[in-house]
């Protein structure tokens, strides 16, 4: 599924990398505990509801590409500038964490477990 599937499914708005929304990927993780997103490997997409230049910090150590924040977050100019620095994706949606999984799955985006 491209990013620009997710974004288009989800309703959401790119915060950053929009030039990468061709980017093709087929797992992605939900999580608002950092530790368990450290355990990660090889998965381009985050799903979570934790906002705050911590979560781009630890997707970096993770190599994650693409955060999708749910709940209607947004992230900060520090987080747009760090993740900027580190190439990433940032997607927002205004869906709770169980509805976009939810929609990720029906679609066809597999789960990591």
């Amino acid at each position: 599924m491209t990013l620009q599937a997710i974004v288009d499914k989800l309703g959401a708005s790119v915060g950053l990398g929009a030039d990468k929304l061709d980017m093709e990927v087929e797992h992605c993780f939900a999580s608002d505990l950092m530790s368990d997103v450290l355990t990660l490997k090889d998965t381009p997409v985050l799903i979570t509801g934790l906002c705050n230049v911590q979560t781009i910090r630890t997707c970096d150590m993770a190599n994650l590409d693409v955060v999708i924040f749910v709940r209607g977050k947004r992230p900060t100019e520090d987080m747009v500038e760090l993740a900027d620095e580190n190439g990433m994706v940032l997607i927002c949606t205004q869906y709770s964490m169980f509805k976009t999984c939810g929609i990720l799955y029906q679609a066809g985006m597999k789960p990591l477990y």
